[in-house]
């Protein structure tokens, strides 16, 4: 099996990039945007903003939410404004009430944790980073060092950690390797965050198989289908592109990586940007292409504002180039799902 593979086959299917618009002026230096698709929210992150949503509708205000529930500044203001509450740890969440665990993962003493304070918890959890937790439970059990690639202090490194920290080394990049100790070389596994960059990972695993040539696989790549799709579409367009803007906040991983695959890629520029307010006027001076794309924790709504403000600027011609298609979804949590349907036969009955 590969290392990681560039997208999930099982989850998207090529097509072909829309055709350009009609060019302008040709006495004038033509100014367009090519716009990645995909690019924005992806099927966990989702998931994660609609279970708080509706947790508000079934339940109230406020319903309460560990860490981020997604690493965006302007989704957790807006749920902010409609009664949730975001707190650093368990303990601030007063006994009794709702909690949300957010998308990247806790570990079980935080589930320990909640129970202890007889709190009604919600797991908005995404299902591809509950799939590594799972794989560090069944290496462990089987008594395998795991060498877990990965960003310290990232919410869902320590929430995989957390699944068998006497089992699990952290391995931040190829550079670690050389360090990396292990109780025996013939057990040793790998696995990842899901949010990296699939070339740098990749460059990792080659690393540590060197040095532990029985290193055994996941059952699956770990790093999402859509991290690997938004990284494969900023290739394509990045070559051509003096700037690339990415929309996304400097606390999300996937979007960080944007930036460093579309700078890796060819584009003169990269830039990260929460908003449309940051675009600086003088990073536009000199570009004629200017590429456009979004974390996978990033509104649409946010990506237009940039369209829009780059086409004060003269970039009206927008070429949305598609590598991929993603048709992934994810039920709601189950916690959410049984209040739910339990509203509903309520409100039939009545």
């Amino acid at each position: 099996m590969s290392a990681v593979s560039a997208a999930s086959a099982a989850t998207t299917e090529p097509s072909e990039s829309v055709a350009p618009a009609a060019t302008a002026d040709p006495a004038a230096p033509a100014r367009r945007v090519l716009l990645a698709r995909p690019r924005g929210y992806c099927a966990g992150v989702d998931r994660a903003v609609q279970t708080v949503e509706k947790a508000l509708e079934q339940y109230g205000a406020p319903i309460y939410v560990r860490k981020q529930i997604v690493h965006n500044t302007h989704v957790v203001r807006t749920l902010e404004e409609r009664g949730a509450v975001f707190v650093d740890e368990t303990a601030e969440v007063p006994e009794g009430a709702i909690v949300v665990f957010s998308a990247h993962g806790v570990a079980p003493v935080v589930h320990e944790e909640a129970r202890g304070r007889s709190l009604a918890t919600i797991d908005a959890t995404c299902p591809l980073v509950t799939k590594v937790h799972r794989e560090a439970v069944r290496f462990a059990k089987d008594d395998y060092d795991i060498l877990l690639i990965g960003h310290e202090g990232h919410e869902e490194v320590i929430g995989t950690s957390g699944e068998a920290p006497e089992h699990i080394t952290l391995v931040g990049g190829p550079e670690d390797v050389p360090n990396v100790e292990v109780r025996d070389p013939d057990k040793v596994a790998w696995l990842s965050q899901t949010t990296l960059s699939v070339d740098e990972t990749n460059a990792t695993v080659a690393a540590l198989r060197e040095r532990f040539p029985k290193l055994l696989d996941p059952p699956s790549d770990d790093i999402c289908y859509a991290t690997s799709n938004r990284q494969t579409a900023v290739k394509e367009i990045a070559a051509e592109c003096e700037l690339v803007l990415v929309v996304g906040s400097t606390n999300s991983s996937n979007s960080v990586r944007l930036v460093e695959v579309a700078l890796d890629a060819g584009a003169d520029a990269a830039h990260l940007v929460d908003n449309a307010d940051q675009v600086d006027p003088e990073w536009l001076t000199a570009a004629t292409t200017v590429g456009v794309t979004s974390g996978a924790s990033v509104p649409d709504e946010l990506v237009q504002d940039v369209l829009a403000l780059l086409d004060r600027h003269g970039f009206s011609d927008v070429r949305e180039v598609e590598s991929a298609r993603e048709k992934l979804t994810f039920s709601m949590p189950k916690e959410l799902r049984r209040d739910l349907r339990a509203e509903a036969l309520r409100l039939t009955a009545g």
